[in-house]
């Protein structure tokens, strides 16, 4: 009798601690310079998280209402964004997730190359991520030198010189980042769910 109550009560701890656990992760996904068209194939591969992270370059305002209609949506504007993004998206965002502090930016550059305007906030925030997008190229490394990770998503529009469209989804708790996976979608391709 006694054991069935141990087991039973380990039973219940267990549980709780995963469930706390699960509750504590944030899962995000991070995507950038859509130039005004969504994959279908992104709703699935963001299916299970939290809140986006675009980088920019949305391309139209009703790429910014679909995405924010599917999950919350944390952003800046790109070059390519007129009046009407400009006015829901600033050109830097910090902000805090867990227990990082995230700089997004549209033209921010990288590790040892990064923009004049990247650089100013890197010397007076101090930000635990950076993510940019504009080049279209997928980039993520970490910056010893400045303590912070880089993120570059790459692009997931169908506009640009990239052939291969990317997006990013992770995980943070506390000051940790992992489970990092890429998505990758040939460019200009028609899903079936489009047919």
């Amino acid at each position: 009798m006694f054991s069935k109550v141990v087991v039973c009560c380990l039973f219940i701890v267990i549980i709780f601690v995963i469930i706390h656990h699960l509750a504590l992760t944030k899962k995000i996904g991070i995507l950038s310079d859509t130039h005004g068209y969504i994959n279908p194939a992104l709703f699935t591969f963001f299916e299970n998280c939290d809140e986006l992270w675009h980088a920019g370059d949305w391309g139209d305002i009703q790429t910014v209402e679909t995405l924010q209609k599917f999950k919350p949506t944390k952003s800046v504007y790109g070059n390519i964004d007129g009046h009407e993004i400009r006015k829901e998206y600033p050109e830097v965002n910090l902000f805090t997730v867990e227990e990082l502090k995230v700089c997004l930016i549209h033209i921010g550059g990288y590790p040892g190359k990064y923009s004049s305007v990247f650089g100013k906030i890197l010397q007076s925030e101090k930000p635990d991520i950076m993510v940019c997008g504009h080049s279209h190229i997928l980039k993520v490394m970490r910056d010893a030198k400045n303590q912070l990770m880089h993120f570059n998503p790459g692009a997931c529009g169908n506009k640009g010189f990239h052939e291969i469209c990317t997006a990013i989804r992770m995980k943070i708790e506390g000051k940790r980042m992992f489970d990092l996976e890429v998505w990758e979608h040939k460019r200009n391709e028609i899903e079936a769910t489009n047919l």
